[in-house]
């Protein structure tokens, strides 16, 4: 399974963007995606993420009432909708997909995008 995170970029506070993450090869074994964050000298943390199939969909508490993911399972893409950001979001932004139900562990997870920065100036 390989994925591809996009979207990032440089936005002010309060502002939105919305990052995308396109699913290719072996599909049909990804259960749930996630998107995390890191910053530097921090550990990667848990954002959003949501079962293929529907259902829970968890959020960091930090971003709740902010950011909405949602998923098109046509083109096997997930999304991460961004709004009212703060400076504190500043993060580099993975993609994560799993087989098995969703958590908010980063190490369960066993594919992973690139990484796309997002940059939020106040």
């Amino acid at each position: 399974v390989q994925l591809q995170a996009s979207g990032g970029g440089l936005v002010q506070a309060g502002g939105s963007l919305r990052l995308a993450c396109a699913a290719s090869g072996r599909t049909g074994s990804i259960y749930a995606m996630a998107w995390f964050r890191q910053t530097p000298g921090k550990e990667r943390e848990f954002v959003a993420g949501l079962s293929w199939t529907g259902g829970n969909t968890p959020y960091a508490d930090s971003v709740k009432g902010r950011f909405t993911i949602s998923r098109d399972n046509a083109k096997n893409m997930v999304s991460l909708q961004m709004n009212s950001l703060k400076s504190e979001d500043t993060a580099v932004y993975y993609c994560a997909a799993k087989r098995g139900l969703i958590t908010t562990a980063r190490y369960e997870y066993e594919y992973w995008g690139q990484g796309t920065q997002v940059t939020v100036s106040s």
